[in-house]
């Protein structure tokens, strides 16, 4: 039985946008600045203290839906990446479930941080592949923004907010997928406080401990080391080239990260979709925010074959490649 094959693209994200020269008015810092070191020029914020992830989530699986011809009853399985979900408990999935008044079907929430969209993807193809679902709605969502130190100009200049989703159907789509983690590397971008090892508390507050802590330079070496070597070891089990692909489609984190991906490949930076300069890392949700942009502007048309590449978190890392339907 076949894979999956993608039917219909989506995406959101938020009204409000937050310049690199607004961020220069309370950091230390400038556009230029910003530029040289990430790419970035501007990022999508949720600015409403009611706007949660499962709202951009759900905004994108509607046009994704939409985009597919299907209605949400359709949809057999509910997958959102995320690593801002809007609680603990319950998952957002079941929260887009219920807002898309979709059935009584299974729905989870997949945290593998940046890399979450391919993880997702791999395991929508299975439950294709084996006849459990027939169609699947995969989101990636992230309102990362929540998580930032605003006077923190290692970090907050990097992450916006957003939703993309595809509707997936059965098909030969997935040509090859290759994921992996590496724990050892937990420490490098982490939330310290939160969770069950250091919950919330008055000391985690007056340290910052609940907000986005990175190490810049072991990410930057990491993401280029983990998305060039996964996405050789993708192309090598689908028998493609990767100067071959008609698009590579990047997570989107850093300019300079992407540009070492492409030369540590061989492959032109022309072949990497960007979007990067309008809205910033935005986690899970930047590949298929991307890939809903490229199929809506007419640049993916069906038998294309692409790339996706990805790290995050945890160290996690995945690629695939897909045969655009």
């Amino acid at each position: 039985m076949s894979g999956a094959s993608v039917l219909g693209t989506g995406f959101a994200v938020p009204e409000r946008e937050i310049t690199n020269d607004d961020l220069a008015m309370r950091l230390d810092t400038s556009d230029a600045w910003i530029v040289s070191r990430t790419g970035i020029h501007a990022r999508r914020v949720v600015g409403d203290a009611g706007i949660a992830t499962s709202h951009l989530a759900t905004a994108a699986a509607r046009a994704a839906l939409a985009h597919a011809g299907l209605e949400p009853d359709a949809i057999d399985l509910l997958i959102v990446a995320t690593t801002s979900p809007d609680y603990p408990i319950p998952s957002t999935a079941c929260l887009v479930q219920a807002e898309l008044g979709a059935r009584p079907v299974p729905a989870f929430d997949l945290n593998a941080a940046c890399s979450g969209f391919i993880y997702g993807l791999a395991l929508a193809d299975q439950a294709l592949a084996t006849g459990a679902a027939e169609h699947v709605l995969l989101v990636g969502a992230d309102t990362l923004t929540r998580h930032v130190d605003w006077d923190d100009r290692a970090t907050a200049v990097l992450f916006g907010d957003g939703a993309g989703a595809l509707v997936l159907g059965r098909g030969a789509g997935l040509l090859g997928v290759h994921l992996g983690s590496d724990g050892r590397r937990a420490g490098d971008l982490l939330i310290a406080a939160g969770g069950s090892r250091h919950p919330m508390d008055g000391a985690a507050l007056a340290t910052k401990a609940h907000k986005i802590a990175m190490n810049g330079p072991e990410v930057f070496r990491a993401a280029v080391d983990a998305m060039t070597h996964a996405l050789e070891a993708a192309a090598h089990q689908a028998g493609v080239r990767p100067d071959r692909l008609r698009w590579v489609f990047a997570h989107q984190a850093n300019a300079r990260i992407i540009r070492g991906v492409a030369e540590r490949l061989g492959i032109t930076l022309a072949a990497f979709w960007m979007n990067i300069e309008r809205y910033g890392n935005t986690g899970a949700a930047s590949i298929p925010i991307a890939l809903a942009e490229a199929a809506q502007a007419g640049h993916l048309e069906a038998g294309d074959v692409i790339g996706l590449t990805a790290a995050g978190a945890g160290l996690t890392w995945g690629a695939a490649i897909l045969r655009w339907s």
